[in-house]
């Protein structure tokens, strides 16, 4: 007799029977193989393992994969709350028409914010001596107090002095650096300053510290300093003129569809680039990392699954008599195999939303453990010098959370497909040998 007229008998069998698949007997069987027993315990010892694997698999996954959505979402929302979406400078001239053509880009539709600015690298020194390299930014004041990202972050201090052209902002990071707090004195040194007979003379001038921000990005509070735009002109010899004007848009993943818009609002030859272009290689960098890292760590996932083959491998040789019984019984081999199947599957099941539990839990918690972990071991855990953040972010993605718990489950199937096809090709007396 061929095996399809076995096994059309045996579903004609089953039918008679009024057997369906997966039915409460199946499930009692197969909830009664995953039961440890003290003669099975290595075969228990074995699932345990599956389960473990499966469940740190799927958490660690889920775990890294919202810290680096997270870290990815602070980054971009920090350097766009403070640098431009979209930077516009002349190829034709010097930009001296700023204000102006500052008005007409804010009039562009999608356009939030237009804000004319110079920029410079100075070097700073506070009143002990201490000296680091930053950037000086000089803004007018109106548009600073636009910039929420930074104005709406003054950790000490207050902008009047800002306001009346006399004062400048640091980051919490460099006063910190150089020893200023509000009120106090820095010194910015230009390479470009005063032509003299005997050459060009670097421009020494102090300023008044009159606000200390803190933006949370370290790169940023240790770097930038924000000066008002007059001062600014007055102190790189770029009187009446600016060096650019940086657009803030609505949604800055649609800066395309505006540059032709701000083209034609400029109306002169200008360049415009966007905060894609200037990141790129970075952001590039931070997604060639999260695409390695999910491979990677979905290999924890793989060999747990692995561990249900053996588990299940050395359950079917186990049990050979209690196949035996079940198919003198009549039960069919699409039962036997449906049996295993659950069993295996069971394993998989569990341990991924074990898994998925355990990894909300974590990201909830992210920054309490950090802290927790960083005191246990006396260290700073993720150094704000070395990440840029001071915080550790988690941002969990739905559809990423879907596809990890999709990818488990599918590996935890697929691992049991073999060992219950295995039993369910089993008759009686091979069955029986296995003893």
């Amino acid at each position: 007799m061929s095996a399809a007229t076995v096994d059309q008998a045996e579903s004609a069998d089953e039918r008679s029977s009024g057997s369906r698949p997966f039915s409460a007997f199946e499930r009692m069987v197969a909830w009664r193989y995953l039961r440890s027993r003290r003669k099975e315990a290595f075969i228990s010892v074995i699932a345990g393992f599956s389960f473990i694997g499966i469940m740190l698999g799927v958490a660690t996954l889920i775990i890294v994969m919202a810290v680096m959505n997270g870290f990815r979402t602070e980054l971009i929302s920090r350097i766009l709350g403070i640098n431009g979406h979209m930077i516009v400078q002349p190829i034709d001239g010097p930009l001296d028409n700023y204000a102006d053509l500052a008005t007409r880009f804010a009039g562009v539709k999608g356009v939030t914010m237009a804000i004319p600015m110079i920029e410079g690298q100075t070097l700073a020194s506070g009143p002990g001596g201490a000296g680091t390299g930053a950037l000086v930014r000089g803004v007018r004041a109106d548009d600073f107090t636009k910039m929420k990202a930074v104005s709406d972050h003054i950790q000490s201090g207050d902008l009047v002095g800002f306001a009346a052209g006399t004062g400048v902002a640091i980051g919490s990071r460099m006063a910190s650096q150089l020893g200023i707090t509000a009120g106090g004195t820095i010194t910015l040194v230009a390479p470009e300053g005063d032509v003299t007979p005997l050459g060009v003379n670097p421009r020494v001038k102090s300023y008044t510290v009159s606000a200390i921000f803190e933006i949370g990005m370290s790169e940023y509070d240790a770097t930038i300093i924000f000066m008002p735009l007059e001062e600014a002109q007055l102190y790189f010899n770029a009187e009446g003129i600016a060096q650019s004007v940086e657009l803030f848009v609505e949604n800055p993943d649609m800066v395309d569809d505006l540059r032709q818009p701000i083209e034609d609002a400029a109306g002169r030859q200008v360049l415009i680039t966007d905060w894609r272009d200037r990141n790129k290689t970075f952001f590039s960098a931070l997604q060639v990392e999260r695409n390695v890292m999910f491979m990677i760590l979905t290999l924890i996932v793989l060999v747990a699954a692995l561990n249900i083959v053996s588990g299940l491998i050395m359950l079917v040789k186990d049990k050979g008599s209690d196949i035996a019984i079940l198919r003198t019984m009549g039960a069919s081999a699409g039962s036997i195999m449906r049996i295993f199947f659950m069993t295996g599957a069971a394993i998989g099941i569990v341990g991924t939303f074990a898994g998925v539990a355990l990894g909300v839990i974590v990201c909830l918690n992210i920054e309490s453990i950090r802290g927790f972990f960083s005191w246990i071991s006396g260290t700073t855990i993720f150094n704000p010098e070395l990440y840029f953040l001071s915080q550790l972010p988690a941002d969990m993605n739905l559809g990423e959370t879907v596809s990890v718990v999709a990818m488990a489950i599918g590996l935890s199937f697929l691992a049991t497909i073999f060992p219950a096809w295995r039993a369910s090709r089993l008759d009686p007396v091979q069955a029986l040998r296995y003893e």
